[in-house]
């Protein structure tokens, strides 16, 4: 089992990121399918005003070059992803298009 920890910024406006938190709690089906489909077993997003935090579970065999393969090729993840930019912004130090970015452990218990 593997564990991935990433985070990204929402825009700093108060509609958007109850919107944001809203389409969260409705998930388009397909979505969550190709979630699945992907290897991911479990996924969480925390919120923090403007940051997000996911924490992503998946089978050793999953990758994120797979999951981008899977993604594009599906309508309706380009569509959520098209979507979700109105409310999403990048990360400082991210490059251009970037969305989520992969954070590094630096302790464990």
């Amino acid at each position: 089992m593997q564990k991935f920890c990433l985070t990204l910024d929402l825009k700093d406006d108060p509609q958007l990121i109850e919107e944001y938190i809203q389409h969260h709690k409705n998930v388009w089906p397909e979505i969550l399918l190709n979630i699945r489909l992907s290897g991911i077993s479990d996924m969480e997003i925390y919120c923090f005003g403007t940051r997000l935090f996911m924490i992503i579970e998946a089978g050793d065999d999953f990758n994120f070059e797979k999951k981008a393969t899977l993604d594009q090729a599906n309508q309706k993840v380009q569509d959520w992803e098209t979507l979700m930019w109105k409310y999403q912004q990048c990360l400082p130090g991210s490059k251009p298009g970037e969305k989520w970015m992969m954070m590094d452990k630096i302790f464990t218990l």
